[in-house]
């Protein structure tokens, strides 16, 4: 897990590093890098957001969508929590930092809301039967 962490991260840095030379010697902008961190987050956070947007609009007009859209969310910042968790144990050398740690606590959240939906299926199959039974 360490090795792919370094081997991302230093893909990242090179990234960054063309983009930094990219700006300043070719397009002479003479953008620091906080500049650079303002128009590249922005830029890939509005596709993000309009990707995002789209999707959204979508899925909430599904059976369930409001339900699906909390599900994705949930999912999405479980992800930041159990790697920002591995991190602060890497650099705390509390625990292991371990990829599968991650996984397994992701897991975690999906059987229990596995579990959430078959309840809440019954809930849902026991109103509809009650609702015919009154019905008739």
């Amino acid at each position: 897990m360490k090795e792919i962490i370094l081997m991302l991260t230093e893909l990242l840095n090179n990234i960054h590093d063309f983009i930094q030379l990219y700006v300043n010697d070719y397009l002479n902008l003479s953008l620091n890098d906080k500049d650079l961190h303002f128009w590249i987050m922005g830029i890939i956070g509005i596709f993000v957001f309009v990707g995002v947007l789209i999707f959204s609009k979508m899925v909430s007009k599904m059976p369930y969508g409001i339900t699906i859209l909390s599900f994705l969310y949930t999912f999405t910042f479980m992800v930041v929590l159990v790697f920002a968790i591995e991190i602060q144990q890497a650099i705390t050398n509390r625990g292991n930092m371990e990829f599968e740690d991650a996984i397994v606590g992701l897991w975690g959240y999906v059987a229990f809301f596995i579990v959430f939906a078959a309840i809440a299926w019954v809930f849902l199959l026991a109103k509809r039967l009650l609702n015919k039974l009154l019905k008739k």
